[in-house]
């Protein structure tokens, strides 16, 4: 049975221990060292939105933290953060948010943003289930470094499966949202190949996110259908993207004849365009 506090469910960490460390003391170690090591970035404008990857710390940890590094001054600004990537475990058509009220991970809880999520099932045409979140991996690593960078934030989660980019692009449109509210994308690159296989396809990858191509295939990135939805929406919002770091788990901590692919993205406003969200 879900835990519940008070008359709030909660949906629980379901890799802690696993993708990253269960201890909350060894947990703000994890992730304040990540931090600490990422290098600095100089973009030229605020990001409205980040593609982060979605393995274990050891593995994605220095990608991830690259990407979040760059929210460093948003830290008083950003009060909402819309979350989405794929379903990994359960079969889903379209989009599903969750019943739950909370997320929590070994660092504390998150609030849901009720009014977000009214917002998208106001729609018709996305889901309210736990069933797809409970497991789900892609969501929940990325959640102790937002606890870490930002004071006091709400959360949409969002997972999608078989969906066009357009529609994941509508979805994203209605919960745009101003300068307070932050969009990222969860999504791993290539899986399983050789290393030199990997880096080959993920550079292709990567220059098809450059060039704004919502056409990635599922070989190219796990998460490729919440990118190309957000790579859909970012052209037209005039958002500039910059990448800010790529490898695979043959550069970090795993075996180099089967690795997995990781890059982080920023989309942020071109220099002389309009805010995001101002239109």
């Amino acid at each position: 049975m879900r835990p519940t506090f008070g008359n709030t469910s909660v949906r629980r960490p379901a890799v802690a221990g696993l993708f990253y460390p269960e201890d909350p003391a060894a947990l703000r170690a994890a992730v304040s060292g990540f931090l600490g090591q990422a290098p600095a970035i100089d973009l030229p404008s605020t990001p409205k939105a980040l593609i982060v990857p979605h393995a274990g710390y050891v593995y994605s940890g220095p990608v991830a933290a690259a990407a979040y590094a760059c929210l460093r001054p948003l830290r008083e600004q950003v009060k909402r953060i819309v979350l989405i990537g794929p379903s990994h475990r359960v079969y889903l058509r379209g989009a599903a948010v969750p019943a739950s009220e909370a997320f929590a991970t070994p660092l504390g809880d998150i609030t849901i943003d009720a009014g977000l999520q009214r917002v998208l099932l106001a729609r018709g045409d996305v889901l309210r289930s736990d069933e797809p979140h409970d497991l789900e991996h892609c969501l929940e690593v990325q959640l102790p470094f937002l606890q870490m960078l930002f004071a006091d934030f709400t959360l949409l989660p969002i997972v999608v499966g078989a969906a066009q980019a357009g529609y994941v692009s509508a979805l994203l449109e209605d919960v745009w949202g101003d300068e307070s509210t932050l969009i990222l994308a969860s999504s791993d690159l290539s899986h399983y190949r050789t290393y030199e296989a990997a880096q080959d396809i993920d550079a292709a990858t990567n220059a098809a996110i450059l060039r704004y191509e919502a056409t990635l295939s599922h070989d190219q990135a796990c998460g490729a259908t919440a990118i190309n939805g957000l790579l859909q929406l970012a052209r037209e919002k005039q958002l500039d993207v910059t990448e800010i770091a790529r490898c695979n788990s043959g550069d970090t901590a795993g075996d180099r004849r089967r690795v997995v692919g990781y890059g982080a993205y920023a989309l942020h406003p071109r220099p002389g365009c309009a805010r995001p969200g101002a239109n």
